[in-house]
């Protein structure tokens, strides 16, 4: 595979650098002088500027004074510095907030907020789009043929929600075009004849609220599904004069991980190249570094699927600390090193920074950063930040390339609405997306490269589909499910499952509704087990995988009965004790599995290896990978690169097998085995 074609050309290696907010320091030139030979210390190159600077450039309505920003941005330019730059929408200044209040939002329970913090305005409100597209046009305007700017930064992390009169409007405007502008239809797919809710006119119909309707779960994820609409909207109003004056110029926004406020697949494509910001909570006294550094890695599949393997960009990461968990510790030393070289090896090409220097005052002055208070480069982060800088310029030929993988689990923003919202199973465990993190680790620990789709994607490319719990089938899902499996892919799929329909709705005819045939088997009930409760599964003796052994398993056990599949295992107590708990079904040239329950870490390594060695998908490496050490690739149509990571603090050695390798970073000849001491890490070139 070829490596991707670069959106802007003036862009010259990995972008390494991060936040930066000189409209804080500008009483003190001394500092914004001394950033620049900071920056080129700590081999920095790009800068995302003017994130939170309207009140800088707007300090009243209608005065502008961009001088600074001007300076700012020829200074990044003479020292050979990148910008990213941000339109100030993510935090307005008071005086637009005291002049227009209805730019402010109102809550779900109909309260009105004050002015403060950020992302605190209406999306719908005209005057806040009118303002926001006005000043943005400004700066594009200003700034189109400036030689330091590679990027636009729209807003920043946009979220939240508005309940006000004119997002109430705007949702009913919405609905009447999904459904057609049939209030019968929109009654229908919500079951509204349910403790006789039923509408007679749109205009009864209200966002869900906590003082009123909030149990109509077709209502509640229409309404999720109208935030992220209405959210996109908004954007696509800041990037409307942004397209037309800088059409060259690719545009981005920061998105948080997998934060459940908004559809994030519908989001990615309307961006250029996707982002992120990425803070996992390194050396919890709650879970081992390698079970984080699997969950880490699988948000960063995420962000590498939402444009077919296109390399995205970690906007944020913290270089130490952060200041709003309940713990907040530093990064160890070695682990930003390892932190940083994981993005990249999942296909990031940037490791950015939030943020560039602590601030004195306000709310994040004590949030890492690679500049300290004490402002020298004589600390321990300032030389960690410069080392990940000094590898990231020994690897630029990897920026660009891409991964190729086989197989694909499907994580579904709009199946984990519905999982979250509905009453049943355990309240407060329904566990979607540990399910998915869960049969994603196997991969993981196994250096198998894994695409995290979501049920719309094109299935086509793999050898091997998981979904774990996918209650909800939208429109066409299934037929393209067993469309894959007549035509010889693997599909994996477990409990609770073709439950419901985009509209929640539920499937008549026994689940797994529509993927019943497929599946070959019927779900007749779930039992949900108290946390202090399990089963055991055990597989039959002469079983299709020729696996052994008995299995705990917790939360879930679904009673199920097997139609055309074959029977794998069994349960081995309750009332269901010697049904079907595994289970596999040969159709077309394919074949489908059913896990009927939770099933644990060995579980889950015994059969997806199982299921891996038939399908013959192969590690990135030829030898065996340790436990807490993972290999992932990224390619191009002439080289390989392998990247090595130890996320265990003991030495461990690799096995390479036969293939020669050079490291990239040491420029040594590496072949046989490998030692990686603690948060070690290699990239290997073959």
């Amino acid at each position: 595979m070829k490596n991707f074609p670069e959106l802007n050309s003036k862009i010259n290696g990995f972008l390494h650098g991060g936040d930066y907010n000189p409209d804080q320091w500008l009483d003190y030139p001394e500092i914004l002088k001394e950033d620049v030979r900071l920056m080129k210390l700590a081999n920095c190159n790009c800068f995302s500027i003017n994130i939170f600077g309207w009140s800088a450039i707007e300090p009243e309505e209608g005065k502008y004074t961009f001088e600074w920003l001007d300076k700012i941005m020829d200074d990044m330019a003479a020292n050979n510095m990148q910008v990213i730059l941000a339109t100030p929408s993510g935090a307005r200044p008071a005086w637009l907030s005291q002049k227009y209040p209805e730019v402010l939002r109102v809550n779900g329970d109909r309260t009105k907020n004050l002015h403060g913090q950020r992302h605190n305005h209406c999306y719908t409100a005209p005057i806040y789009r009118e303002k926001t597209a006005k000043i943005n046009r400004m700066l594009a305007e200003r700034y189109k043929n400036h030689p330091a700017l590679i990027m636009w930064h729209i807003s920043n992390e946009y979220g939240g929600e508005c309940h006000c009169e004119l997002c109430q409007e705007a949702f009913r405007e919405w609905l009447k075009v999904k459904y057609d502008n049939d209030l019968n239809k929109l009654n229908q797919q919500w079951w509204t004849g349910f403790w006789s809710h039923r509408f007679t006119d749109w205009s009864q119909i209200e966002s869900p609220a906590p003082q009123g309707e909030m149990y109509v779960h077709a209502h509640n994820i229409d309404w999720k599904r109208f935030v992220t609409y209405q959210t996109i909207d908004f954007y696509k109003n800041e990037i409307k004069p942004i397209r037309e004056i800088t059409p060259d110029i690719p545009v981005t926004t920061n998105f948080m991980g997998m934060y459940g406020g908004l559809d994030y697949w519908k989001f990615a494509k309307e961006v250029d190249i996707v982002s992120w910001d990425n803070y996992p909570s390194w050396h919890n006294d709650y879970q081992n570094l390698w079970d984080l550094g699997a969950n880490t890695s699988f948000v960063h599949d995420v962000y590498r699927s939402f444009k077919g393997g296109q390399p995205f960009l970690v906007m944020e990461n913290t270089p130490s600390l952060v200041n709003w968990q309940e713990v907040n510790k530093p990064k160890r030393p070695g682990m930003h090193l390892l932190s940083a070289i994981q993005g990249v090896a999942h296909g990031s090409d940037s490791v950015l920074y939030f943020q560039w220097r602590k601030g004195r005052g306000a709310s994040e002055k004590l949030h890492g950063a690679v500049v300290d208070h004490c402002g020298h480069e004589n600390t321990r982060v300032f030389r960690e930040v410069t080392e990940v800088g000094e590898v990231l310029n020994k690897i630029q030929e990897i920026r660009g390339t891409s991964i190729e993988p086989e197989v694909a689990v499907i994580y579904d923003w709009e199946n984990r609405w519905a999982i979250d919202d509905l009453q049943g199973l355990k309240r407060d465990k329904k566990g979607y997306q540990e399910a998915c993190e869960q049969f994603y680790k196997v991969f993981w620990e196994n250096g198998i490269s894994v695409d995290n789709i979501n049920m719309d994607c094109d299935f086509s490319k793999y050898k091997l589909i998981v979904a774990p719990m996918l209650y909800m089938l939208k429109p066409t899902v299934a037929e393209r499910i067993t469309e894959f499996v007549k035509n010889g892919g693997t599909f994996i799929t477990t409990y609770w499952s073709g439950i419901v329909n985009e509209n929640d709705l539920c499937f008549l005819g026994g689940f797994p509704g529509p993927l019943r045939e497929v599946a070959g088997i019927w779900s007749e009930e779930i039992d949900s087990l108290y946390d202090t409760q399990s089963n055991y599964i055990e597989f039959n003796k002469d079983n299709k995988l020729s696996l052994e052994g008995k299995f705990e398993v917790k939360d879930y056990c679904d009673v199920i009965h097997a139609e055309t599949a074959e029977v794998l295992a069994t349960y081995k107590t309750d009332y269901y004790k010697d049904m079907p708990a595994v289970t596999v079904n040969k159709f077309g040239d394919g074949k489908a599995y059913y896990i009927a329950a939770r099933t644990g870490e060995d579980f889950n390594n015994e059969f997806l290896l199982k299921v891996i060695k038939e399908l013959d998908i192969k590690s990135v490496i030829e030898g065996k990978l340790p436990l807490g050490v993972t290999a992932q690739m990224r390619r191009n149509d002439e080289h390989k690169y392998t990247f090595i990571m130890n996320f265990t603090e003991e030495e461990k050695l690799v096995t390479l097998g036969n293939q020669e390798y050079t490291d990239m970073i040491s420029g040594e000849q590496v072949k046989c085995e490998i030692s990686l001491g603690k948060y070690g890490i290699k990239i290997l070139k073959q």
